[in-house]
């Protein structure tokens, strides 16, 4: 099975070893973004500064696939924080018109840089 490295310059940069998104059998599988400003390299100071900067990084990823946001059909939500839940909840469905893909939201120890919210998603081409 084939597979295409989907990168850009409108997103941050990985932090890791890893890519930013991969095309294969006509999906996108998007790493999780941190809300990192890309032009800056630095997280705003909120959660919901934080959760939409991190759906932009998304979104960017998603163009340079040739998809957005309506072709998402599963995302993942880890934040630092569950008492964020409905802060994040408020941002991320502004992000989406009619459905909502499926989804996932967990509470993890820590995120990478001292992040509030990472945000991955699989959509479609």
């Amino acid at each position: 099975m084939e597979k295409t490295i989907i990168a850009t310059t409108n997103a941050p940069a990985a932090v890791g070893p890893y890519v930013q998104g991969i095309r294969t059998a006509g999906l996108i599988f998007c790493s999780g973004q941190l809300g990192l400003i890309p032009s800056e390299g630095k997280l705003p100071e909120t959660v919901e500064e934080q959760a939409h900067q991190s759906m932009k990084n998304l979104g960017a990823v998603l163009a340079e696939a040739g998809s957005d946001y309506s072709k998402i059909v599963k995302t993942t939500i880890f934040l630092a924080d569950m008492n964020d839940f409905a802060k994040v909840n408020e941002v991320y469905k502004s992000y989406f018109e009619g459905s909502y893909p499926a989804r996932s939201c967990v509470q993890v120890a820590r995120l990478p840089l001292g992040g509030l919210v990472e945000i991955e998603c699989i959509a479609t081409e």
